[in-house]
């Protein structure tokens, strides 16, 4: 017996398979690549989701900036980065996941070798916008 739904969605169904993807540069950091998962063309932008992975050493991180979107999380899925989200320092490690609430002020300043988030964002074309603030950043952990 087959189901038949009659609901309506403007949205498309997707399955990205591992085989499907690959870690690009090009994304809103220099120093990570991105793992694009198809979800911005099948929402039609309202979300994006990719996977964001160290690429090069920690120096200036991000800077202090806030992005215009209505949701945002990163999930870390390996390894570990420190935040300072407003005035306060923040280790995500694997496992953990933040909601980055709209219009949090915030700087990824530090992170392994080996990190990997997910990351969803709606809508996928949110912006980044930087700000002026003096909250100190503490040092980086150099890679060996």
């Amino acid at each position: 017996m087959t189901a038949m739904t009659e609901f309506k969605s403007d949205t498309d169904f997707l399955h990205t398979r591992l085989a499907d993807t690959q870690f690009l540069p090009g994304g809103l950091r220099d120093f990570f690549v991105y793992k694009d998962l198809g979800v911005a063309k099948a929402t039609r932008g309202k979300v994006i989701a990719h996977i964001a992975k160290a690429n090069l050493p920690p120096t200036d991180g991000t800077g202090w900036h806030y992005h215009v979107a209505e949701f945002q999380i990163v999930y870390m899925l390996k390894g570990w980065a420190r935040f300072m989200y407003e005035d306060k320092p923040t280790l995500v490690s694997a496992g953990d996941c933040v909601h980055q609430r709209p219009g949090i002020v915030h700087y990824l300043f530090d992170y392994s070798p080996d990190m990997e988030y997910l990351e969803i964002v709606g809508p996928a074309d949110f912006e980044s916008v930087p700000v002026d603030v003096s909250w100190p950043i503490p040092p980086v952990t150099p890679w060996k």
